[in-house]
């Protein structure tokens, strides 16, 4: 009986060890991407799921190229910048300029799409943040306090 036991024992820390920790997430495989791979597979992605034409999909690309070389861009200052703690001031003028990226990306996507096609990524976006919420709802253990 004991000798099953640590069989058990020592097959389960072998398993353990075997699993490769180094395993990226989905959008850790996108890091090493440039900004225009980026917007391809993701006009490529939409184009599946909105059955875009051409000329959508041209348009569309470039807006997400466009997207892609600032996010990068915001990433490598927001890593220089992660050292400092931001002001009140300075969250809510980050918050203001997303939310107003945000608008004007859905006036351009309203502008391209069909209206069928625009409810359908409505629905799609959507998904995505609350998909987003519910992770980082979920993953906390309780309220972050603020560092002073």
């Amino acid at each position: 009986m004991k000798k099953i036991v640590m069989a058990i024992l020592v097959m389960a820390a072998i398993s353990v060890t075997a699993q490769d920790h180094n395993k990226k997430g989905k959008r850790g495989d996108m890091k090493d991407l440039t900004p225009e791979q980026v917007a391809t597979l993701q006009t490529k992605k939409m184009t599946l799921a909105l059955d875009l034409n051409e000329s959508q999909q041209s348009k569309i690309k470039s807006i997400l190229t466009e997207d892609a070389k600032a996010r990068k861009s915001k990433m490598e200052a927001f890593k220089e910048e992660s050292k400092k703690v931001m002001t009140t001031d300075e969250k809510y003028t980050r918050q203001n300029e997303r939310l107003d990226h945000q608008i004007a990306r859905k006036k351009e996507m309203k502008s391209i799409l069909t209206p069928e096609q625009f409810e359908k990524y409505e629905k799609m976006s959507h998904r995505k943040d609350m998909r987003g919420h519910i992770k980082r709802e979920g993953g906390r253990k309780g309220k972050r306090t603020e560092k002073k």
